[in-house]
């Protein structure tokens, strides 16, 4: 078989300028199934999981920077809030430094949540990354992390969810 026949059925170890795009979307693909179904009894799913999980570890300053931080429309906030709030799991007190904005703490029940999604999204994510050495797992978990953040700096009002809408 010549070479071109190798990379042409996927055979080559080789790069090729544009694989990384399927690859991404393909590992984007696995993971988003593993974390909807791990966190499918959570009130609002997968943005109720992100939006407790910025409030308990972030510690946004108000709601407002809550959402600049999750790239999450004011309104759409709003409604994750409620059901947030509904379920228990946070509450909206008066910022110390702008009575007329709101912070979002999470309550002692939302902390004990948090905990228990976040050990079956580690289960997720050591289920997706199943076919990997352990080390390599961990260096790669590790780079992700730094390009995200890269990425971030970046371009700081990108969002990751309008990203995949496009993709």
């Amino acid at each position: 078989m010549t070479e071109s026949t190798h990379r042409r059925f996927g055979t080559t170890t080789a790069p090729v300028p544009g694989d990384m795009g399927w690859n991404l979307g393909m590992v984007l693909r696995g993971y988003q199934t593993l974390f909807e179904a791990a966190v499918a009894d959570m009130p609002a799913g997968i943005r109720g999981f992100q939006v407790l999980s910025a409030v308990v570890h972030k510690d946004p300053p108000n709601q407002q920077a809550l959402g600049a931080h999750l790239a999450i429309d004011r309104t759409v906030l709003t409604y994750l809030l409620d059901t947030l709030v509904d379920a228990g799991v946070v509450e909206r007190i008066p910022d110390p430094g702008d009575r007329r904005a709101r912070k979002i703490v999470p309550t002692d029940g939302g902390r004990k949540m948090l905990a228990v999604y976040e050990a079956r999204v580690a289960a997720a994510e050591y289920d997706l990354m199943a076919g990997l050495e352990e080390d390599d797992a961990r260096a790669l978990a590790l780079l992700i992390s730094r390009l995200a953040k890269s990425v971030h700096r970046a371009l700081p009002g990108a969002s990751p969810c309008e990203a995949m809408d496009n993709l």
